[in-house]
């Protein structure tokens, strides 16, 4: 991960923040979070609730309708303004199919770096590197649209990770994946340095993953309650 200079400027802040689809009712209203670098963000709740609205919110993708959002110390107002934000903040998408335009893995990865301004041979070897950082050094030359469902999420992650960004927006990183590729995600995420923002339904991978989780629920945002220890139907320790 590149550094941060502004160590302690938060990677966002939202302040009683809401969000509306162009004449729609709002998707999240009065929303307030401070996520800090380095810091890893659990966010769970119901279908609908806004989770993916909330990470698009950060990067621009959705109207600020009231509040405050501030990313990286500025206050973003449009859509220009938002173009510096997403060359440091990555995001993965539920769906890989929304995430991977090229032919090859290979070309898919370099995409990213060679739309930050690098050359096409810093591209391919700024892809590879990553392609080795995620073990998927033999998938280089494979056809995009054949993968399995697993390996285009590994894909789309190694893409969102080779323009080196500085926190990562994760929405449901692990949904639809068999146990061995959502072990092997898991894996990798945990060895990243990034800030993240990481919403699921998996209860048990958010909190292996977070330092701490909150709930999103009817567009608002709160702490998530702790859980109750299972209980031993015997009764016996």
């Amino acid at each position: 991960m590149k550094a941060d200079r502004r160590a302690n400027t938060p990677v966002a802040v939202l302040d009683d923040a809401s969000f509306a689809y162009s004449g729609e009712a709002p998707v999240l209203r009065g929303i307030s979070l401070e996520w800090r670098p380095g810091e890893r963000i659990g966010v769970t709740g119901p279908n609908g609730s806004g989770k993916t609205t909330l990470l698009e919110a950060i990067i621009g993708l959705l109207p600020r309708t009231g509040g405050v959002l501030r990313v990286f110390g500025a206050v973003p107002e449009c859509d220009s303004d938002f173009l510096p934000i997403r060359r440091r903040i990555g995001m993965l998408f539920q769906d890989p199919d929304d995430q991977l335009f090229c032919t090859t893995v290979l070309e898919d990865v370099a995409f990213g770096p060679l739309n930050l301004g690098k050359t096409p041979d810093e591209a391919r070897e700024r892809a590879w590197a990553t392609l080795r950082e995620v073990g998927l050094h033999s998938f280089a030359e494979r056809i995009t649209y054949r993968l399995s469902f697993g390996e285009k999420r590994l894909v789309g992650l190694a893409g969102v990770l080779a323009m080196e960004p500085d926190a990562l927006l994760l929405d449901e990183p692990t949904a639809g994946l068999d146990p061995e590729a959502e072990a092997r995600v898991e894996t990798l995420l945990a060895g990243l340095s990034q800030a993240m923002l990481i919403t699921s339904h998996n209860h048990a991978m958010l909190h292996r993953l977070s330092d701490r989780m909150l709930t999103l629920e009817k567009g608002s945002l709160r702490p998530m309650e702790e859980e109750a220890p299972a209980v031993n139907p015997a009764g016996s320790a």
